[in-house]
């Protein structure tokens, strides 16, 4: 049997996987693009893409539980994913985590790539030019992998 380290590793490794794949492939245009608006179109698309997420997450987990041999326990499955599952609705809903970056003067760097930043990317002609390289991004990012991290510690002592 492994120890606890090597299976908060195999948990992380698998995680980081997941999350990489559920949040970038498997949501849909639709739940990016409105996950974070205000009222229910917003809170229903951002748990369609939460749901799916996770549901990503349990099929990568289970092969690497079940080849590794780890010992996981359904209450530290439940009790990981659940909170990685609201840390990352929390986060995706997006003023949350923009208020979140301003309380922490991380406001500059958040709007990093957008318009609203005074040294935002341009075309030669002087328009903004879009870009997938955001301190919003980085930021939401972020949070995800500290929250995976916890997610992976749950699982491996519950």
């Amino acid at each position: 049997m492994p120890d606890s380290a090597a299976v908060f590793a195999a948990l992380s490794i698998a995680l980081i996987i997941a999350h990489s794949v559920g949040d970038h492939w498997v949501q849909t245009t639709g739940q990016a693009m409105t996950k974070g608006q205000p009222g229910w179109p917003g809170r229903l698309a951002c748990g369609r893409h939460v749901l799916t997420l996770t549901l990503t997450k349990v099929l990568v987990l289970v092969p690497v539980v079940v080849t590794l041999d780890l010992p996981v326990t359904v209450p530290g499955l439940a009790a990981g994913l659940g909170l990685d599952a609201a840390s990352h609705y929390w986060a995706d809903r997006r003023t949350t985590l923009a208020a979140l970056a301003r309380r922490c003067r991380k406001d500059e760097f958040f709007a990093l790539g957008t318009p609203a930043h005074p040294e935002h990317p341009v075309t030669a002609g002087g328009t903004y030019a879009p870009t997938l390289g955001t301190g919003a991004y980085a930021l939401d990012q972020s949070w995800h992998h500290l929250w995976l991290g916890i997610t992976a510690l749950l699982i491996t002592v519950i």
